[in-house]
């Protein structure tokens, strides 16, 4: 067990040969250089190292909590979870987490090529994602055959932007901090606004996110892209990418233009740029939204779950996770339930403005 910092470049390369070798979509959240920068900010970040016969075998990232309470690494805002393992027999999962000193193991955006914990998943959800390995005019005629009036209203909406607005500008890889800074500001108006947790209200994701944005590696680099209209940023998004999977994460927009649908065409010009850059995988994440039902090819499972083993943690995760999970399962079930929560989530953040 060392701290994320305390690997190796001999390990930190194993780690990356496996992940190379493995089946599953090369999403950068799975990197080493994610969990090494999560360890910057959570102290209790660790990597387990497997070793098999005198070489490293594999890599499982996590937190450690109270009595032994473990969580896999940036469980929250983490899009990707799992061990990173040699093709071959599997480990004992219970006996990985002794080792660990966990009572458990909790994730909720496992990916599927997780045979050590997928048995122990509760719930699976879609990971929704745009495939653009084919190019973008693929992508396009896909979107126009599927949903021709939603292609054509977006494009004409872009039009209409930069008639009304001004000359409207794309740039994928944008390095200016005070683009990133604008885009933080929208997203916490939208948590706000939509009656959720303000993620960037919290200091480790804030410094998270900063960490990342000048992190630059083949597998591994933060990218910020921004939409400009006569100059000055309508929509912004914030993600991980590596050589072949662009991993959505931070999206949002000026609200004052919100009838202009910024949000979608920004989406629309990375994929365009994605795809220019031989990324031929766009992962929205999990969780249901409108543009992401008219944006997606198809979609990806992921799993949220836990693994325990017999002790007063197990308890306490059981007692702070399940019924709530429970809880959010049952009313995500019933549309017109969740319809209801929503608005009643809305009405909450209406009431704590005023």
């Amino acid at each position: 067990m060392l701290r994320p910092g305390e690997l190796g470049e001999g390990q930190r390369e194993h780690w990356r040969e496996l992940r190379a070798k493995s089946h599953a979509p090369r999403n950068p959240f799975m990197e080493p250089e994610f969990t090494e920068t999560v360890g910057r900010v959570r102290p209790r970040a660790r990597v387990a190292v497997l070793y098999a016969g005198g070489e490293p075998a594999g890599f499982l990232p996590y937190e450690r909590g109270p009595l032994g309470q473990g969580r896999a690494i940036g469980l929250g805002v983490s899009d990707c979870q799992g061990a990173v393992l040699r093709q071959g027999p599997l480990p004992d999962t219970r006996r990985l987490l002794r080792a660990c000193g966990l009572s458990s193991f909790a994730f909720d955006n496992l990916e599927a090529d997780q045979a050590l914990f997928t048995p122990y998943a509760a719930q699976e959800y879609a990971s929704h994602v745009i495939d653009v390995a084919n190019g973008y005019p693929a992508y396009e005629s896909e979107l126009r055959a599927r949903s021709p009036k939603f292609l054509k209203t977006t494009l004409a909406k872009e039009r209409r932007l930069g008639r009304q607005v001004g000359d409207v500008r794309f740039v994928f890889d944008e390095r200016d901090p005070a683009a990133l800074r604008t885009l933080m500001a929208w997203k916490s108006a939208q948590y706000r606004r939509t009656g959720r947790r303000d993620r960037f209200a919290q200091r480790w994701i804030t410094e998270l996110v900063g960490r990342l944005a000048a992190t630059r590696t083949p597998e591994c680099a933060g990218t910020l892209s921004v939409l400009y209209a006569a100059g000055r940023p309508v929509a912004a998004h914030f993600g991980l990418r590596s050589s072949t999977v662009l991993a959505c994460w931070f999206p949002a927009y000026d609200v004052a233009v919100g009838k202009y649908s910024p949000g979608l065409v920004l989406h629309l010009r990375m994929a365009e740029a994605a795809a220019a850059e031989g990324i031929g995988l766009l992962d929205m994440g999990r969780g249901a939204a409108e543009y992401k039902d008219s944006l997606k090819t198809g979609e990806l499972p992921v799993y949220e779950g836990a693994v325990t083993r017999w002790g007063a943690g197990a308890a306490l995760y059981w007692l702070g996770r399940e019924p709530a999970r429970r809880a959010h399962g049952f009313v995500r079930d019933r549309p017109r339930l969740a319809s209801l929560a929503a608005r009643t989530l809305r009405g909450a953040a209406r009431l704590r403005r005023t």
